[in-house]
């Protein structure tokens, strides 16, 4: 099954809703990966605003 990222928070999921934010508002045009091991010491999870470690999309349409 094809990854889609979640409109809202940007979470890369494989299902049907995302298990984060639990929408099912979901794109498969999205570009840019970040993985985030650490969000409480990365600059990079801050400049985001991502608070929970995982895989995310830069940018969603």
């Amino acid at each position: 099954m094809k990854e889609k990222a979640c409109k809202i928070c940007h979470s890369l999921v494989t299902g049907q809703i995302c298990p984060k934010c639990k929408t099912p508002s979901l794109s498969g045009d999205y570009s840019g990966i970040v993985i985030i091991f650490d969000p409480e010491e990365s600059e990079i999870a801050e400049k985001l605003q991502i608070k929970n470690k995982g895989r995310y999309a830069l940018r969603v349409r």
